[in-house]
């Protein structure tokens, strides 16, 4: 897997994970890449800083984990996109895979589904091209 930052065109940065070089260029030829705050399809990869090993041995340094404010910043942020999803579009239920592939391959009507799925289910709906954003479930949502 291979992970690049991406910017739309609005300059929203946002990352993608892709099994190849070859999955991203042609998820971007197909217009199947779109920012997640501003939908825009208009993305390209943004510069990275290169992961560099040393021949010292040292270890990298470990990242942080944001503090509470920050994570209740995040996870308001993550429920209202969830909240967002689902009053704009169809809940199918655990048939999401099927639904989702049908509506890319132009089986059923064209419209926005959300539901359930599996990681398999989300990986093989990318390998085909179906665009997919998963969105995490938080903690207080599970209660």
């Amino acid at each position: 897997m291979i992970k690049y930052r991406l910017i739309c065109n609005e300059s929203h940065e946002f990352e993608g994970w892709f099994r190849g070089s070859d999955e991203y260029d042609a998820q971007a030829s197909n217009g199947h890449l779109s920012c997640p705050v501003c939908a825009s399809t208009a993305v390209s990869k943004a510069v990275m800083a290169p992961n560099v090993a040393t021949s010292r041995g040292v270890a990298p340094m470990p990242r942080q984990a944001p503090g509470p404010d920050r994570q209740r910043e995040i996870f308001a942020a993550l429920r209202k996109l969830r909240s967002e999803v689902e009053a704009r579009s169809t809940y199918v239920g655990e048939r999401f895979a099927e639904e989702a592939r049908k509506i890319h391959f132009g089986e059923a009507e064209e419209r926005v589904v959300h539901g359930e799925a599996t990681m398999d289910e989300v990986h093989a709906l990318s390998e085909d091209g179906v665009p997919v954003m998963p969105l995490p479930r938080l903690p207080k949502d599970l209660n």
